[in-house]
């Protein structure tokens, strides 16, 4: 006999590929692995506005917010240790701002998906999107008249950014949808009795 639970409101906006138990301890090595890889491929350009609606929407706000950080120290750790960033006051200050404005991303994700009455529809996720690359890019803006910098806004760069962190939030739910069709994890078995 299978169960049949319906699921909540909140349960609507969430992307679910696999168990709500397992899902904090999925989505932080979905996005370790692409910080990782975004890291070493797009170096100070990883798509944490992606990140962060990808965590936002598999994820309650707090543990939406702790990936994300999670998210963040790989790539610090990645930029400080592999790819040896200059240990220096504005380096530093500027991976803060970075981090600070990643967390910001994730809070108005989670706010704008509990908002929009679609749930986790393509078009909810990508109206998301727009609101979690404004504030990022908004906050990174904020810092530059403190931390300088201010040559990497131009319409151009934030663009190109924008588009990437589309193309990453693109990639990222697919692969949510593709462990959630495999179910690697047993949740099919875990639903009926």
């Amino acid at each position: 006999m299978a169960l049949s639970i319906q699921p909540s409101h909140a349960d609507s906006l969430r992307l679910h590929p696999v168990t709500p138990r397992l899902a904090p301890m999925f989505c932080f090595g979905l996005l370790a692995a692409s910080c990782a890889l975004a890291s070493f491929a797009l170096a100070c350009a990883t798509p944490f506005a992606a990140f962060a609606v990808v965590a936002a929407a598999m994820l309650p706000l707090r543990p939406a917010l702790l990936v994300v950080t999670g998210a963040w120290l790989v790539n610090q750790t990645i930029g400080f240790g592999a790819l040896h960033y200059p240990i220096d006051g504005s380096t530093v200050a500027w991976g803060f701002a970075i981090g600070a404005a990643a967390l910001l991303a994730t809070a108005v994700s989670s706010a704008v998906l509990r908002m929009l009455p679609q749930g986790r529809t393509p078009l909810a996720l990508a109206v998301t999107l727009v609101a979690a690359y404004a504030a990022y890019e908004l906050a990174l803006l904020a810092a530059t008249p403190f931390l300088g910098g201010e040559g990497a806004f131009t319409a151009a760069i934030v663009t190109r950014l924008g588009l990437t962190s589309a193309a990453w939030l693109t990639g990222l739910v697919a692969a949510c949808e593709i462990v959630r069709l495999l179910d690697p994890f047993g949740r099919k078995g875990a639903m009926s009795a």
